[in-house]
């Protein structure tokens, strides 16, 4: 267990010309601060809902193409308001600059995946993420439609309710959009448009905000780990600093941050829905000597009594069934409590979960 004493304020922290050796990473992990650009064509998400045959088609082909590869693209003329994602990114800034006990009254208890985490410290011992993190639960469930709102209101007073209700926008509008890009990937393996848009109606989510504060020895550490994310479909936006790094074909690649646009990456979750077919994407985040760099992340996950299973015609005996059903909240369990979660997540999983079954 690590010593308690070890936070990641980044008042203090981010000035020090040495750096705790908990969050040194091992010489064959350490960060390429300045690898080669990933040219990703942006899909036109407007065009391809409204229906224009040939905007459809060359989505559907340039999605495909890129979720068989790496299980990464971006979206641009995606409809959400520069306003609200501006706004978002403001109270980011906010939160993150209030005093580490302020923050700490959203403090996430051991094993669970919502509240504020400083890199996690109180979890791992070693290669120590030089990030801050705040997550939350979002439901698109109507039972539960204040679900964030109420979140800031009960934990943080008064004072937080616009706060939260920023946050609530900003999450419905995350699930719609999803719900859009979901039609795509229908439509990219070839299964019927809405099959998984109807899965995915209501979700229930997770909503990140991440901190990268600026580290005087940048080459020694990581905002983030190699990992690909456990959940169904991530949807990024980043600020203007790069960091975001992505994996392919032997090499790691940065991603241009445009403002513009939502990176969106295919998780172990929908990877097994597509039967393999898509693949989740690996990725990390570097960070630098001089800035802070900021990213919003909703973490796309099925409501939490769906069973995780293909649809019939992505099986196949030239493509028989990689992963066994589940269910979300068993996988998302596992990689809080049994595993961190890493590029081999799903395949570590599957065999715990084969175990699970011959125990009992």
């Amino acid at each position: 267990m690590p010593p308690e004493s070890l936070v990641l304020d980044a008042s203090g922290l981010q000035f020090k010309s040495n750096i705790p050796s908990e969050f040194v990473w091992p010489d064959h992990e350490k960060p390429c601060l300045h690898p080669p650009q990933l040219a990703i064509p942006p899909i036109d998400l407007g065009g391809f809902l409204s229906g224009d045959p040939h905007v459809v088609s060359t989505a559907t082909q340039l999605v495909n193409e890129a979720c068989k590869k790496h299980g990464f693209f971006l979206v641009v003329n995606h409809g959400i308001d520069s306003q609200l994602i501006a706004k978002a990114h403001e109270y980011m800034d906010l939160f993150f600059g209030m005093q580490l006990s302020q923050k700490q009254r959203l403090q996430r208890k051991i094993g669970d995946h919502c509240g504020y985490a400083n890199s996690f410290t109180g979890r791992f011992s070693s290669k120590l993420p030089w990030k801050e993190t705040l997550s939350f639960r979002y439901s698109a469930d109507c039972k539960n439609s204040n679900i964030v709102e109420d979140y800031f209101l009960n934990a943080m007073g008064e004072d937080f309710k616009h706060f939260g209700r920023v946050y609530q926008e900003y999450c419905e509008a995350m699930s719609k959009l999803s719900l859009g890009i979901m039609e795509l990937l229908g439509l990219g393996l070839g299964v019927e448009r809405t099959y998984f848009r109807d899965f995915f109606q209501g979700n229930d989510s997770i909503m990140r905000l991440n901190y990268y504060p600026p580290c005087q020895k940048p080459n020694l550490t990581l905002g983030t780990g190699p990992h690909c994310d456990p959940n169904s479909l991530t949807i990024l936006h980043q600020d203007q600093v790069h960091g975001l790094q992505v994996f392919f074909e032997e090499n790691w690649y940065s991603i241009d941050p445009n403002p513009n646009a939502f990176v969106i990456n295919i998780g172990d979750t929908f990877m097994a829905l597509s039967n393999g077919i898509y693949k989740s994407c690996l990725h990390r985040a570097v960070v630098n000597s001089e800035t802070v760099r900021k990213s919003l992340a909703f973490f796309l996950c099925p409501g939490m009594d769906k069973v995780v299973k293909p649809p019939s015609s992505l099986v196949s005996s030239m493509n028989p069934r990689t992963y066994p059903d589940f269910t979300w909240p068993v996988l998302l369990e596992f990689t809080q409590k049994h595993y961190r979660a890493d590029m081999n997540t799903l395949n570590a999983f599957s065999s715990w979960l084969h175990q699970q079954h011959t125990i009992n």
